[in-house]
């Protein structure tokens, strides 16, 4: 299964991200989303599952969408927020039961995207789909998972 993950639109969708996710066949965005257009229109694509992010607290889609959210797709466990941290840390502090421990990690916040493996958690944030800030870019991602595994790629935004 072919899922996009974006973040940090800040009621904008830069150039060329729905044209990099055309073909998901689901939509992650991990917070910041800023506007419901932005939603409607990744909608337009593939279903979309949101999380909120600090700049959507105490709007409508603050309270529309929750702070964390666990799906399993493909035998794949994902665990979706807006503000991660170092995959190290964030890693260390997972339970050690495999059980209870996500496959997949998926975080925004930062506008800077990170794309690493730690602790048998793949770690992943898409980077800024809305503005540049921090020197990042803007990207999306492509989440692939078959049969319990997952991989990712960035994809950089013209």
């Amino acid at each position: 299964m072919r899922i996009g993950v974006i973040a940090d639109t800040h009621g904008h969708l830069a150039a060329g991200a729905l044209e990099a996710l055309t073909g998901v066949e689901l939509i992650l965005h991990a917070g910041d989303i800023g506007k419901e257009a932005v939603l409607d229109a990744l909608a337009r694509v593939a279903p979309v599952l949101a999380v909120r992010g600090n700049t959507d607290a105490g709007t409508a889609l603050g309270r529309a969408h929750p702070a964390t959210r666990w799906l399993e797709r493909e035998g794949a466990r994902i665990f979706m927020t807006h503000i991660g941290g170092r995959p190290a840390e964030l890693a260390a502090a997972l339970p050690d039961d495999p059980a209870a421990r996500p496959d997949v990690y998926i975080f925004g916040h930062t506008h800077v995207a990170l794309l690493e493996r730690e602790g048998g958690v793949l770690f992943l944030n898409p980077g800024a789909a809305g503005y540049p800030r921090f020197g990042g870019g803007l990207s999306v991602a492509v989440l692939e998972v078959e049969g319990g595994a997952a991989r990712a790629t960035i994809v950089p935004l013209a």
